[in-house]
C-alpha cells in the first residue's frame, strides 16, 4: 500500500512543511534539540494501527522530509496519558483516540481544531459531527462503529420484527438464552442504550444544530425503561453474569439466535462456523432503538511545535482511500472516509452495520458525559438484580447525576 498520490497533495503547503524542517535544522549548538524535535512528527497509535501508519509515515518523510515517529500505546491507557502531559509540552503532536474523549480534550487545552476544508465532505456526517466540538473540527476520523443485531440464520431465518418477537423466536428454538447482550455487575449502558432510546429517553437533549444540550438532562425520563429493565431481569432475559466474554463464548457455542454486539465479534463467530447475519436492533419501547454511534479518530496536541506538518500528515496521508481501507482491514470498523467505506461496503456486514448505524447517534462528547457514566451503569446492575424500587432507584440516579454536573 503506496498513499503517495498527486491528487491528494498540496505542493506548496508540503513546501512549506520541507521549509520550516530546513530552517529547524539549520540552527545550531545548543538549539539541535529543540531543532530535531520540531523536524519530526511524534504520533501515539495502538499496535493494530501501527503496521498501517508505518508505511504512511514513510510516504509522508519521503514527500516532506519530516520524520515521523510511531510510538505504541494502550488505547485504554492514552485519554488520561495525554492529558497528563500536554500542558507541560510533552506528550506527542498527534494521537489516535475515540470521539467521545473530545470534550474532556478541549475542556482540558490539550487538543487544536484541524483544518479539513472541503476535505470534510469526503466523510461521512456522522463522522465529521463526532469529532466535532461546538462549531470547529477537532479530529481527522478513520472509522464508525456500532452495534447491531447479529444473528444465527441456522437458529432464527428471519430479523425479528420487535423485542418481544426476537425473546419468543429466541425461546422457540430451545437454546440457552433467547438473546444475549453483555451487561456485567456494574450493567453496560452503552449496550442498552438502543432499548433504552426506544422508549423516548436519550441522555442529553439536543441543540437546533443536534449538539449535545448539557443542561438539558433528559435520562430522567427513563422510568419506564427502568421498570422494563426491572421486568426483564426478573424474566432472565438480561443478566449481569453475562460479561463481555461469556456473552461471546455463548453466542459463539450456539447458545442464544442472537447477539446484540458491534462489529469486533462477527469475525469469531464466523471462525466458530456460525453464518451470521446483521440486523437493525428492535424496538422494546416502540419508538426507534439507536445504538451511539463511536468514531475513531486521530487529534492533534495544542502543544504542538509541528502543526503544519500534524495537519498535512492527517489531511493529504491519512485521510486517503488507500489508508483508511487498510486500518478498516486491520479493524473491521468500517472506514469513515466514504469512498473507503462504500468500497468496504460491499461486504454485506459491513452494508448492514452501517445502515444502523445511519439511525444511531453519536455518543456525547460533552464533558458532563462523565458524571453520567459513573452513576449510570451501576444503577441499572442493581434495577436488574431486583435490588429496589425501578422508579425510585432510576429517580435518584438523575438527581445524583444532576448534582454532580452543578458541582
Amino acid at each position: 500500500m503506496r498513499v503517495k498520490n498527486s491528487s491528494f497533495l498540496k505542493a506548496g503547503a508540503l513546501a512549506a512543511v520541507a521549509a520550516l524542517s530546513l530552517a529547524g535544522c539549520s540552527a545550531g549548538g545548543s538549539d539541535k534539540a529543540e531543532s530535531d524535535s520540531e523536524s519530526t512528527l511524534t504520533v501515539w497509535v495502538d499496535a493494530d494501527r501501527a503496521p498501517v501508519l508505518k508505511e504512511a509515515a514513510a510516504d509522508f518523510t519521503e514527500e516532506s522530509g519530516v520524520k515521523v515517529k510511531l510510538v505504541q500505546k494502550d488505547f485504554t491507557k492514552i485519554q488520561d496519558e495525554f492529558i497528563a502531559q500536554v500542558p507541560s509540552g510533552k506528550g506527542p503532536d498527534i494521537t489516535i483516540g475515540a470521539h467521545d474523549w473530545l470534550g474532556n480534550f478541549v475542556t482540558n487545552g490539550v487538543v487544536q481544531p484541524i483544518e479539513l476544508g472541503d476535505k470534510a465532505a469526503e466523510f461521512e456526517d456522522v463522522a465529521i459531527q463526532a469529532t466535532s466540538y461546538e462549531g470547529k473540527t477537532y479530529g481527522l476520523p478513520y472509522a464508525i462503529e456500532n452495534l447491531a443485531l447479529l444473528r444465527n440464520t441456522a437458529l432464527a431465518p428471519n430479523a425479528p420484527t420487535s423485542y418481544d418477537d426476537m425473546v419468543a423466536t429466541g425461546k422457540a428454538a430451545g437454546t440457552e438464552f433467547p438473546f444475549i447482550v453483555q451487561v456485567g455487575a456494574e450493567s453496560d449502558p452503552y449496550h442498552l442504550y438502543p432499548f433504552q432510546t426506544s422508549f423516548g429517553a436519550p441522555v442529553f437533549g439536543t441543540n437546533p444544530d443536534g449538539s449535545y444540550n448539557a443542561d438539558d438532562l433528559t435520562i430522567g425520563t427513563g422510568t419506564a425503561f427502568a421498570t422494563w429493565l426491572a421486568e426483564q431481569g426478573a424474566a432472565g432475559n438480561l443478566s449481569t453474569s453475562l460479561t463481555s466474554d461469556i456473552a461471546q463464548e455463548k453466542f459463539n457455542a450456539g447458545a442464544s439466535p442472537y447477539f446484540l454486539t458491534g462489529p469486533w465479534n462477527v469475525g469469531g463467530a464466523q471462525e466458530a462456523g456460525i453464518d451470521v447475519a446483521v440486523d437493525p436492533i428492535p424496538s422494546a419501547g416502540g419508538q426507534p432503538a439507536q445504538p451511539f454511534v463511536g468514531v475513531q479518530a486521530f487529534f492533534v496536541s495544542a502543544k504542538s511545535k509541528n502543526t503544519l506538518a500534524a495537519n498535512e500528515f492527517l489531511t493529504n496521508f491519512i485521510a486517503t482511500e488507500d489508508v483508511q481501507t487498510a486500518l478498516f482491514e486491520k479493524g473491521q470498523r468500517p472506514p469513515a472516509l466514504t469512498a473507503s467505506f462504500e468500497a468496504a461496503a460491499s461486504d454485506p456486514i459491513v452494508a448492514a452495520f452501517g445502515e444502523v448505524g445511519v439511525n444511531g447517534v453519536p455518543q456525547p462528547t460533552i464533558p458532563q458525559m462523565g458524571k453520567v457514566w459513573q452513576f449510570w451503569g451501576v444503577t441499572q446492575a442493581a434495577i436488574i438484580d431486583g435490588e429496589g424500587d425501578p422508579t425510585e432507584l432510576w429517580t435518584k440516579m438523575t438527581a445524583d447525576i444532576q448534582a454532580a454536573i452543578a458541582e
